[in-house]
């Protein structure tokens, strides 16, 4: 049984009827909806959410619960990239959406809100660092001028001869306060050296949180990121934008014969060797696992294919050894899936197409590079079963 199998689909009337929409039996027999209470004022676009999502549950007979609703609002709305693209393979590959599927897919969710709000409080803290080295130069500043002022006057007190008492009283006062502003002015220089320590260590953050920590090469985050900036710099521009998806073929035999540790070494080299043809054009990241995504920026199709290729080649030529046990790694190589963003027409449908154009390459034999096609950028059919 498949994801696509017409057994899966189940009748939508419970899962409608949770929703607010009731069922009635249609002239031919067939089942329809009912019009719902109220739908003038949802409109007819909240009234189609609600039975795309119906039927999304229905044909996966998935029961109504936080993590099924989440999936597939995600899926159907497009706002969570990463579960839209574990769903799609899914589908490519004919298996069933389950419950216990869904827990494994969603598991990461928390972690990406962490890294979600830890790069809110960074922005919050760095506005507040900054906030605070503007104001502890400008009071280093005044206390300098205070300090240099106050001490011309003690000078000319000092000079006075016949002052008498009072003036010898005010030289006094003067020199006590001259004291204080010298350990002012050490305190605020003090302050100031630790705002750039602290300023350093959040670049630091800020680079971590970006960065794969095994490979260095951008995480996905940060890809999903420069993806947006240069989605805009080529539309603006009327440029080309390619966007495509490696991924190391048998990894995990790899780990199964050699361990992890060998496997995170051939990761570091495959990303090396990826991140050759990176530069202000040509964007490489780790998007998870043995995966790999890269963008190109200029370049067509043909060409940006050209390039993947060159790459694929020399990284097979490689005899590679485990220099743990001098055991052969063997050939090591990767499939990739490539399409041109506009044609697709937006970001995440060439994502889709590049990941559907891999899903092709593994399938035809692996190490080799496919393009996407027209049915590649087509979104796929989630409704319910004729």
């Amino acid at each position: 049984m498949t994801a696509h199998d017409p057994n899966l689909a189940r009748s939508s009337a419970g899962i409608l009827g949770w929703l607010g929409f009731g069922s009635r039996q249609a002239e031919d027999g067939e089942t329809a909806l009912s019009t719902p209470p109220r739908a003038e004022q949802r409109g007819p676009l909240q009234l189609r959410q609600m039975e795309e999502l119906g039927h999304f549950l229905s044909l996966h007979k998935l029961e109504v619960s936080a993590k099924s609703l989440t999936a597939a609002w995600s899926y159907l709305t497009g706002s969570d990239n990463r579960i839209v693209r574990a769903i799609d393979r899914q589908l490519q590959s004919r298996q069933p959406i389950t419950a216990e599927w869904l827990d494994e897919v969603l598991g990461g969710d928390s972690k990406g809100e962490d890294v979600a709000l830890l790069t809110q409080l960074m922005e919050r803290l760095e506005g507040s660092i900054d906030e605070f080295g503007k104001t502890s130069r400008e009071a280093h500043s005044a206390t300098s001028e205070y300090h240099s002022a106050l001490e011309g006057h003690v000078n000319e007190l000092e000079q006075v001869t016949k002052a008498g008492e009072v003036i010898s009283e005010l030289a006094t006062i003067a020199k006590v306060m001259l004291r204080r502003t010298r350990d002012i002015e050490k305190q605020m220089l003090k302050s100031e050296a630790k705002t750039r320590a602290l300023r350093r260590r959040l670049d630091e953050a800020k680079r971590s949180a970006s960065e794969d920590h095994l490979t260095g090469l951008p995480n996905r985050r940060s890809f999903e990121t420069t993806f947006d900036e240069e989605y805009r710099t080529a539309r603006a521009a009327s440029e080309v934008l390619c966007v495509a998806f490696c991924d190391i073929d048998h990894f995990k035999v790899i780990n199964d014969t050699h361990g992890h540790e060998a496997g995170d070494r051939v990761l570091k080299l495959v990303a090396e060797s990826l991140a050759r043809i990176s530069n202000d054009h040509c964007h490489v990241a780790r998007h998870g696992g043995e995966e790999f995504v890269l963008l190109f920026r200029g370049d067509r199709l043909e060409d940006a294919e050209t390039k993947l290729n060159s790459l694929r080649e020399n990284l097979a030529e490689r005899r590679l050894v485990n220099r743990a046990n001098d055991q052969p790694f063997g050939q090591v190589t990767f499939s990739a899936g490539l399409a041109d963003v506009f044609a697709c027409g937006d970001p995440r449908t060439a994502l889709r197409a590049a990941d559907a154009a891999l899903y092709r390459a593994k399938q035809d034999g692996r190490n080799r590079v496919e393009i996407a096609v027209e049915d590649d950028c087509k979104p796929p059919q989630v409704g319910l079963a004729a």
